[in-house]
Parts: structure tokens; C-alpha cells; sequence
């Protein structure tokens, strides 16, 4: 019996060791199969990332160029606006060079090219600070002298010297004004 024993134990070890390496096989092909799964995955976000950082570097890149841009032609409206202020200039010079020039209108070709020199200021937030009859105000006003005048208000400006001008609210240039002392 011992040997039938050995016998039938045999084939029966045999089938547990080929479940076995069934079991195996099975096994190290499911982990072969996650390992490719898992390294493809890593791959694919490798190249996500190389791919995110390539953007935000051309992000960058563009980024700097238009605010380089921005500040080399910032001015560029202003610049155009002061050019129809040149050209009345011109027309002006050009006027008071002929022969029928009168000082009349040289002078009212002045006045035209002051309005259209504010109006062009005043477009781009600069406002002129001509504080003439009003109350000194050593914020916006700087005081040249101070006359006596006991028919004046004390502490008014008298007269503006220099106007001043302000660029969205804030000082450029204080006006330069006489005070009733």
C-alpha cells in the first residue's frame, strides 16, 4: 500500500504543483501586466510634465516680450496726440513767415495752439493748476513772494507766475504763485 499510497500521492502532488504554477504563471502575468501598465502611466505623465513645463517656459517668454513691449511704446498715443500739437506749431511758424503776417494773428494762432496743446494734455489725465483768486494751498502751490494788499484777501493768490499741472490727481508741477500776505 505503500506504494499505491506513493503512487495516487504522486499525481495528486503533481496536479497541486501544476495549479501551482498555473497560480504562478497567472500571477507574474498580472504583475508583468500592472508593472507595464504602471511604467506607461509614469510615461505618459513624464511627458505631461515636459510638456507643462515647455508652456509655462514660452508663457514666460511671451509674457516678458509684450511687457517689454508695453513699456517701449506706452507713449505711443500720447506721442501722436503731441504730433498735431508740432504741426500747429508748424502751420503757425509758417503763417507768421509771410509777408501779410500781423502780430493779430500770430497771436491768435498762439491761442489756438495753447487750446489744442491742453486739450491734447487733458485727453491723457494732465490738468492745468491755474489757481489765480483762490485760496493758497502749499499742496499744489508754490509761493514766489508775498505782497500786502489790505483790499485782498489774506492768504489768496494774487497772481500766477507759472501754471502748475497734476496727472491723474497727482503733483507734477506746483503752480508758482504771488500771495496776499
Amino acid at each position: 500500500m505503500t506504494k499505491k499510497q506513493a503512487q495516487t500521492s504522486t499525481p495528486e502532488n503533481t496536479d497541486d504543483d501544476t495549479v501551482e504554477n498555473v497560480v504562478k504563471d497567472a500571477t507574474e502575468d498580472d504583475l508583468k501586466t500592472q508593472l507595464e501598465a504602471a511604467q506607461q502611466s509614469a510615461k505618459d505623465n513624464w511627458d505631461k510634465v515636459l510638456r507643462a513645463q515647455a508652456e509655462m517656459e514660452n508663457l514666460k517668454r511671451r509674457n516678458a516680450k509684450d511687457l517689454e513691449n508695453a513699456h517701449k511704446f506706452a507713449l505711443d498715443g500720447f506721442v501722436k496726440a503731441l504730433l498735431e500739437v508740432k504741426d500747429s506749431l508748424t502751420m503757425g511758424l509758417k503763417s507768421a513767415n509771410e509777408e501779410k503776417a500781423s502780430i493779430k494773428h500770430i497771436i491768435e494762432g498762439l491761442e489756438m495752439t495753447d487750446k489744442v496743446f491742453l486739450s491734447t494734455m487733458e485727453k491723457f489725465g494732465v490738468e492745468a493748476i491755474n489757481p489765480e483768486g483762490e485760496i493758497f494751498s502749499p499742496e499744489f502751490h508754490e509761493a514766489v513772494t508775498m505782497i500786502p494788499m489790505p483790499d485782498k484777501e489774506s492768504n489768496s493768490v494774487l497772481e500766477v507766475v507759472q501754471i502748475g499741472f497734476t496727472l491723474n490727481g497727482r503733483l507734477v508741477r506746483p503752480a508758482m504763485v504771488v500771495v496776499v500776505q
